[in-house]
């Protein structure tokens, strides 16, 4: 009789997670040849794809956002695709549309022709220059990895994620994304300008006669059992009262603190503690650990929680900053 390894073996857990962290060694090295002085980037990007979500990257453009999509696609080797957002993009741009065809036999027949968004890795370049209508054509898509047209279901390949890039809503031709979009977003990372260092090092490496090309270095199946291994990671009964306490106590309705009750006009649903308990197990693997600890959660709480909160109208009028009520939501939890 041949014996099963038990998967909730501390020992077995902990050989995976070291495998694990070395092919995780091996992506960062290889990003790193290509993406400069964006380390702190690249960590939350490969933090919300290891929990099986989906990235929005705000900034400025020119700071390599799309060079980081396009890099991680081929480092990860993932099925990639493309959109760019504009005024007059229309859903079936995204999803795909039905086509009417006929065959030799001269019948008649609707056939299906895919979107882009049939691929492992979306890149939703510019996200918030289409309409809220075009926007909203990738929620289901987010959420439930599959399509549904003209009455048909049609499943995304797997791994499936979303890596829009979003520019910052005060420029010219831009929408704001609807909140539903937003909070199917696991991650809100911004993406700044590089130190002295790194941008030195950029113009080098890229205004030269040979410049570096990603190389992969993980197989989209061995990412899946990755995300397997993650939400295997074991959470402390410390850890989890935190990503409690800091969820609930963004909401308006059931906060204590002064900054939350005064300034929000609505808090994050429970997405967000789903979120925050996946990327802390992500970030802990990432450092080589086994489990996550109170500081995982207070590191991510930004990412987290800032596109799913909103300040109300006097908190705007006076000044107030969103980064202001995490923060003090964060010194909460000690």
């Amino acid at each position: 009789m041949v014996e099963v390894a038990d998967p909730t073996d501390p020992n077995i857990l902990l050989a995976e997670v070291e495998a694990l962290g070395g092919r995780l060694a091996r992506v960062r090295e290889a990003v790193g040849r290509v993406i400069f002085g964006q380390a702190e980037v690249v960590e939350q990007v490969l933090i919300t794809i290891l929990s099986g979500g989906h990235v929005l990257l705000v900034g400025v453009p020119g700071l390599g956002k799309t060079k980081l999509v396009e890099t991680l696609g081929t480092v990860l080797g993932l099925a990639e695709s493309r959109v760019q957002f504009t005024p007059d993009l229309m859903p079936a741009d995204i999803l795909g549309s039905e086509v009417l065809e006929e065959g030799e036999d001269g019948r008649r027949a609707f056939r299906f022709i895919k979107g882009p968004v049939f691929c492992q890795l979306l890149m939703a370049d510019e996200i918030n220059r289409a309409s809220p209508r075009t926007q909203s054509a990738l929620l289901q898509a987010m959420q439930e990895r599959k399509v549904a047209i003209a009455g048909a279901v049609h499943p995304l390949p797997g791994p499936f994620h979303v890596l829009a890039t979003q520019n910052p809503i005060e420029q010219e031709g831009t929408y704001p994304l609807p909140e539903a979009q937003l909070d199917r977003f696991l991650l809100e990372v911004e993406v700044t300008y590089p130190d002295e260092a790194a941008e030195r090092a950029m113009l080098l490496a890229t205004t030269g006669a040979a410049e570096a090309r990603p190389v992969p270095a993980m197989t989209g199946q061995e990412l899946i059992a990755a995300q397997a291994l993650i939400r295997r990671i074991p959470v402390s009964s410390g850890v989890l009262d935190a990503i409690l306490a800091l969820v609930r106590g963004a909401r308006p309705e059931t906060g204590t603190l002064p900054a939350v009750r005064q300034h929000l006009a609505w808090g994050p649903g429970p997405r967000a503690a789903q979120a925050l308990m996946l990327s802390a197990r992500a970030r802990a693997v990432l450092d080589g650990r086994l489990a996550p600890s109170v500081e995982d959660v207070i590191a991510l709480a930004e990412p987290v929680l800032r596109h799913r909160m909103a300040l109300n109208f006097a908190a705007r009028a006076d000044g107030v900053k969103l980064a202001e009520v995490i923060g003090a939501l964060k010194a909460s939890l000690g």
